[in-house]
This record gives C-alpha cells, sequence and structure tokens, in this order.
C-alpha cells in the first residue's frame, strides 16, 4: 500500500512538473521569437500557391497544371493557408506564448521601477568607466551638488553618507515591453477581422451597379463569426471609366492610372453621392471600404442558334492575360437549338500579327476577338458548380468546317459570322469595359493600427534609451582636500560611459564657479 501510495504521488508530482516545465517553454521568450518566424514561414505558401477564397479560377487553373501535387496540397490546406488548423494553432501558440512572456516581465519591470538605484561599489576606481578631481569644498557641499547635477539630467538619486547613488533609462525596458504588447494588439486587429469581417469581389461592366448583398458578389469570403445582417446596405453605379495609357517608354502600351466615376447611396431612398474611385483611395462606407482593383474589356456578343434565335447576347468579361490587355474569355449558349454552343478565345484590344496575333497597345484601337466554337453538353445541367471562365469540353466537339478543318471566328466591332452546317450566327456588337472591385469589412484594422504604432514606439524606446548607473563618492585627501570620484557603470551596449561622467564633472565643476562668481558679486555690491 505504502509502495503504490508513492509510485502515485511519483507519477503526480513528474506530471505536475512536466506541465510546468512545458509551460515555461511556451512562454519563454526564445519560443515567442520562434513561432513569430514560423508563422512568417507558413505564410509564404499563402502568397505563392493561388488561394481559393482569392481566386478561384486561377486556383483550379494551377490545380489542372499540376495534378500530381494538387492532392497533396489539398491535404495540407495549402490552397486555403489561412483558414488551415495548422495555421491556426501557430496563431493561438503564439498569442499565448506572448501573454506569458508579458505578464512576468511586467511584474519584474514594476519591482525594478519602485526599487533604489543600488549603493556605490568599494571602489569607484575599479569601474571600467570612473574620473577623480580634487576640490576645496566640504564633503557634504561635493554631494549636495552632485545630487543637484544628477537630478537635472533626469537620473534618480539616492544620497548617502559618503556618496551619492543615480540611476536612469527604466523606460527601456518600458520599451521591450510595449513592443511584446504591439505584437498582441496587431495578432488581435488581424483576429477580430478575420472573425468578423469579410471580404468579396465583384466585377461590374461600366454603366452597371452593385448593391451590398450576398447573391452580388463573385466571390466572397466571411469571417467565422459574421453575420450577414451586419453588411452596410450601399449601392453605387459606374457612370463612367477613365484610363492614361502610357505611349513611350519600355512601359509603352499599359495603363498608367485608371479611374472610376461613381454615383453611390450609402441606404435606400437616399440622394446619390459622387466619388472618384482610384487605387489605393477607396470609398469608404460606414465599416465598409471599396476598393478598385483592376479593369478590362468585356466584348458584347451575341449568338444565334440554327432557328435564327438568341441563345445568348451581352457583355462578356474576358480577362487579361498580359499587360497589353491581351484577354481571355468564354461564352456559354446552353439555351442554344438543336445543341448547346459555346465560344472559347481571346481579344487583342490593338490587333498586330507577328510569328502570331498579340496586342500591340493596351487601349482599345483595333479591337477583334479570335475564338473557337463547340457544340454539344457544355456540363452546366449536371448539377455541379462551374466557373464562367472554364468551358468543360470533355462531352462537347470543335466545331469544324465542312472539309474538316479548323473554323475560327475572327469578328471586329459590328461583323457577324456565320457558323458551319446551319449552327447560327456569332456577332461581335461592340466592346465595353469592366472594373473589378473588392469590398472588404475589417473591424480590427485601426487596432491592427495601433498595435503597429506601439511598436515603434517601443522600437524608439529600447534602441534610444540608455540604462545606466552613476556613483559619486568623496573622501577627505592626505593634503586635506576633499577626493570626489565618479564612476559608472552602462548597462546596455553602445553608451559612451566615459563622456557622460566628463559631462557630470563639468556640470560640478562650473555650478561651483557660478556659485563663487555670485558670492563674490553680492560681497562687492554690498561693500
Amino acid at each position: 500500500m505504502a509502495r503504490d501510495r508513492e509510485r502515485r504521488t511519483s507519477n503526480e508530482l513528474g506530471l505536475r512538473e512536466l506541465l510546468r516545465w512545458s509551460w515555461r517553454q511556451l512562454t519563454s521568450m526564445r519560443t515567442a521569437l520562434v513561432l513569430l518566424l514560423l508563422l512568417a514561414l507558413v505564410a509564404v505558401p499563402g502568397s505563392v500557391i493561388p488561394q481559393e477564397d482569392v481566386d478561384s479560377l486561377k486556383t483550379s487553373r494551377w490545380q489542372d497544371a499540376h495534378p500530381t501535387l494538387t492532392p497533396i496540397y489539398e491535404k495540407l490546406g495549402l490552397f486555403s493557408v489561412y483558414d488551415s488548423p495548422w495555421f491556426a494553432a501557430i496563431y493561438l501558440l503564439l498569442m499565448v506564448s506572448l501573454v506569458g512572456c508579458i505578464i512576468p516581465r511586467t511584474f519584474v519591470y514594476w519591482r525594478a521601477l519602485r526599487a533604489r538605484p543600488p549603493g556605490a561599489p568599494r571602489n569607484l576606481l575599479r569601474l571600467p568607466d570612473h574620473t577623480t578631481y580634487t576640490t576645496d569644498e566640504d564633503e557634504r557641499t561635493v554631494l549636495e551638488r552632485a545630487t543637484s547635477v544628477l537630478k537635472g539630467r533626469r537620473y534618480r538619486v539616492e544620497p548617502g553618507e559618503d556618496s551619492v547613488a543615480s540611476e536612469r533609462g527604466y523606460l527601456r525596458e518600458a520599451g521591450n515591453l510595449v513592443f511584446h504588447v504591439s505584437i498582441l494588439v496587431v495578432l488581435v486587429g488581424f483576429a477580430m477581422g478575420s472573425l468578423l469581417g469579410y471580404k468579396g469581389g465583384a466585377i461590374v461592366v461600366v454603366g452597371n451597379g452593385f448593391s451590398n448583398n450576398l447573391t452580388q458578389y463573385d466571390d466572397f469570403v466571411p469571417g467565422s463569426l459574421f453575420q450577414p445582417e451586419w453588411m452596410e446596405p450601399f449601392a453605387f453605379d459606374i457612370e463612367d471609366f477613365d484610363v492614361t495609357w502610357l505611349t513611350k517608354g519600355p512601359a509603352a502600351g499599359q495603363a498608367r492610372k485608371f479611374v472610376s466615376h461613381l454615383s453611390y447611396t450609402e441606404s435606400p431612398g437616399e440622394e446619390p453621392k459622387e466619388y472618384d474611385l482610384r487605387v489605393n483611395h477607396p470609398l469608404t462606407i460606414g465599416g465598409t471600404d471599396v476598393f478598385l482593383i483592376g479593369h478590362g474589356y468585356a466584348p458584347v456578343i451575341t449568338v444565334r442558334d440554327g432557328n435564327g434565335d438568341i441563345a445568348y447576347s451581352g457583355p462578356t468579361i474576358f480577362l487579361p492575360t498580359d499587360g497589353s490587355f491581351r484577354s481571355f474569355g468564354v461564352v456559354k449558349a446552353a439555351d442554344a437549338k438543336p445543341e448547346s454552343l459555346a465560344l472559347e478565345g481571346e481579344l487583342y484590344p490593338t490587333f498586330a500579327f507577328d510569328d502570331g496575333p498579340y496586342s500591340a497597345f493596351g487601349d482599345a484601337a483595333d479591337p477583334l476577338i479570335s475564338m473557337v466554337v463547340y457544340a454539344g453538353d457544355l456540363g452546366v445541367d449536371d448539377g455541379r458548380s462551374q466557373s464562367v471562365y472554364v468551358l468543360d469540353k470533355s462531352k462537347a466537339e470543335q466545331v469544324t468546317k465542312a472539309d474538316g478543318s479548323m473554323f475560327r471566328l475572327d469578328l471586329r466591332p459590328g461583323q457577324t459570322m456565320d457558323l458551319p452546317e446551319g449552327r447560327g450566327s456569332v456577332t461581335f456588337e461592340r466592346l465595353e469595359r469592366w472594373n473589378k472591385i473588392q469590398i472588404s469589412r475589417t473591424p480590427g484594422k485601426l487596432i491592427a493600427l495601433g498595435g503597429v504604432s506601439l511598436a515603434l514606439l517601443g522600437l524608439i524606446g529600447s534602441l534610444y534609451i540608455r540604462p545606466r548607473r552613476v556613483w559619486v563618492r568623496t573622501r577627505r585627501g592626505e593634503d586635506g582636500r576633499t577626493v570626489v570620484e565618479i564612476g559608472g557603470l552602462d548597462r546596455s551596449s553602445g553608451g559612451d560611459v566615459a563622456k557622460e561622467l566628463a559631462d557630470i564633472q563639468a556640470a560640478m565643476t562650473a555650478q561651483r564657479h557660478d556659485r563663487d562668481s555670485t558670492t563674490s558679486a553680492a560681497t562687492k555690491e554690498h561693500a
């Protein structure tokens, strides 16, 4: 019985000690730094690998191009890094580690802040930095002058019988604490934005509008705790869109700046307001920011089927593939009779040909669409979600000419081409523009900004505040004069203590001369 009791007690103590040791390791500064570095490293895949919640089309293309890596990356959660359990685990461990670091250090700092400067060492001349001089003044007068000078230089002073102890630079540790608190504040701010906010995007054709509800978004990524009723009921119309193009230099043909002219209302029934939406100049409505992040072309294409009925008509979003706005797009006319039709190809805003077609300029100086035609089952009725920018060709056949050669549509605005075998016709009506709008609500952004500001203050304090101690001792020399010894100790690297001691000595000497001059002037005036 006694042995069993001892064994249980030993196991309990072992588990308790293990937990205590684990807690000490987790809350050490070294662990916090390792976790911070690890958080930065695991965020790298989120910047390198396409993320589903950022660009689903780019992600699907990457997955099609890398069929071997895709299953592995899906198991690791690399297509949604910031929503993965392992990223959240590192995030939470870092926050716990920082809290465990900050609280004990705060108590230690509080005790140090209330403590008095330590007394002078027995022999100040053994310190690395020291100086000495002699004076005719008595010891008490010299110590009083030393106290005055040190207080004037923002030292905390503790007078003694034959010495004065002083210390300054207490705020250096406060700067370190503020810096660590700032990291915690930034993490909390980002966590609030991820949990309570949302981010979405929509492509809006110029001349059309947008209302802030879920059905209007092309992609929408809500936070874990987000509620749809938190969305502000604003709406806007893109009245016009201006682009300035570069015409000279190596970047000729690219857009230099662009601006969307909006009319918007913050709630239904309000009087519309005007706003020029530019890059890095978002429209802020309540807690929501509206950004202009891109633009492109939307050719208006009309597809008529074999019966002459319109199976598809309207502006079609084409996505730019290079800086000259050469763009890729898909048209799906699923209602065409007798079989569904689809077009896939490219738009060249300023068509040119040199060893192949390309766009010579980003502006629509000579637009042309070049597309191939598919007929058959497009997979739009099988119940699976399908991107409007991806064409499922598994059950469709490419339309060819009567002799079996490739059939391609090459159309400029206003042109129409008939499809082979009486399948209908395609008309390129005109060219319109679209804007890529990003809308986000990040409740914790001001908290994160405050954390960054705190980090700067903490770094300034920890880098520029020099904690040091200075002692002044007096003793009577063999010749009856007072010997003054001044010693200093720098508690951080990079401080010039010798110069500090020289300045203190000079200030003490200058005070004596000022006193003597004042006394002499008073004596003459009295005489």
